[in-house]
């Protein structure tokens, strides 16, 4: 079990190098001369990096050695880290993002075949800390030293991962797996399979649709002060933490989408009390990573032919919705003026989510 959380570890590491630079990108744009709109293209880099790199990484590892697959991904993460904090070139920095996002898709692919659907909880545990932990901490360093501690900060933080997993990772002889990838894709064209992956995006773009716009919400229509937003964003996250940590019974899945969207709806019906929003905004955090985590224990459960390539398509859908969903909240409310509607946005993803809930087990 300790193996779990190392790699739990390495994942939070991630994590927050994956949400970091929302708080970054001014520094870096004044410091390298680019626009804060080039600049912001950092995050979207990322994402579509990990989107890409999971089917494809897990797919061309699939016969390597887990150990190997694991250690050479992590490696790969953590030079991205080193480059990224010493390059001047905005040119480079971007590549940095693009290689590091596809290495980090390739670890949690690997790394979900690994644990199993028993250990996933405690992966995805680890990115839901990074908004607690590691997202506020990952700003505040850039505050006071820069935006490259940061970068420097994550490097740092992997390497702790990296020497255990070199030492304590399973060992496989060359060619022990014999994985036959055409069979693993025929084995991820099953209807409830599709549904179950169709519905990870769905909640995923719901819950990342609100959180990207927790914080002007927080502060210009439930009237709380700047101070607080920090707070905010950490009730939330533990909230999510305590969601996925809680392990949700898969029996509660269907149950779990029904509730969904009606938390989404009681948040935006609060969000002019300072008090309850706050409270609500903790137990949506709950709810949404609980069912999210089920979600991605149900992947791995319904494609057990899929060992090598079920957990990256399980990332893949998390990471479609964490690209959608705010991408999608942004247009509606520049075209509203309004940020609740990012709320509302949530409540109609969830409700579609609702009606492709599956009946039964």
């Amino acid at each position: 079990m300790l193996f779990v959380y190392i790699l739990g570890l390495a994942v939070f590491a991630q994590g927050t190098s994956e949400f970091m630079l929302s708080g970054l990108v001014p520094d870096i744009a004044l410091e390298l001369a680019v626009p804060v709109g080039a600049a912001a293209t950092l995050t979207s880099a990322y994402a579509v990096g990990m989107v890409a790199g999971a089917p494809v990484m897990a797919a061309l590892s699939a016969r390597w050695p887990r150990r190997r697959a694991l250690v050479t991904f992590l490696v790969v993460f953590v030079a991205m880290h080193v480059v990224g904090a010493v390059t001047s070139d905005f040119t480079v920095l971007f590549g940095t993002r693009v290689v590091a996002a596809v290495a980090n898709a390739g670890f949690l692919a690997v790394a979900m075949t690994v644990v199993g659907a028993r250990g996933a909880a405690v992966l995805i545990g680890g990115v839901t800390l990074s908004c607690v932990v590691g997202v506020p901490a990952g700003a505040l360093l850039g505050q006071f030293y820069g935006w490259r501690a940061a970068f420097w900060a994550v490097a740092a933080l992997s390497l702790p991962a990296l020497a255990f997993v070199v030492r304590a990772a399973p060992a496989e002889p060359a060619g022990v797996r014999d994985v036959d990838v055409r069979r693993e894709f025929r084995e991820l064209r099953s209807r409830p399979l599709r549904r179950t992956l169709l519905l990870g995006a769905l909640v995923n773009g719901a819950t990342f649709a609100t959180f990207a716009y927790l914080a002007v919400i927080a502060t210009d229509v439930a009237g709380l002060p700047d101070g607080a937003v920090p707070g905010l964003l950490a009730a939330f996250g533990l909230g999510a933490f305590l969601g996925v940590t809680a392990r949700m019974p898969d029996r509660w899945l269907t149950a779990g989408l029904f509730v969904l969207p009606a938390g989404w709806l009681v948040l935006v019906l609060l969000s002019t009390h300072p008090v309850p929003f706050f409270v609500a905004t903790a137990v949506q955090g709950a709810l949404s990573f609980g069912v999210g985590s089920v979600l991605i224990t149900r992947v791995l459960r319904l494609a057990p032919g899929a060992p090598s390539l079920g957990g990256a398509f399980a990332t893949v859908a998390l990471n479609v919705g964490a690209v959608l969903g705010p991408a999608v909240a942004g247009a509606v409310t520049e075209a509203t003026g309004d940020h609740r509607h990012a709320v509302w946005l949530s409540v109609a993803a969830a409700l579609v989510a609702t009606a492709c809930a599956p009946r039964h087990r």
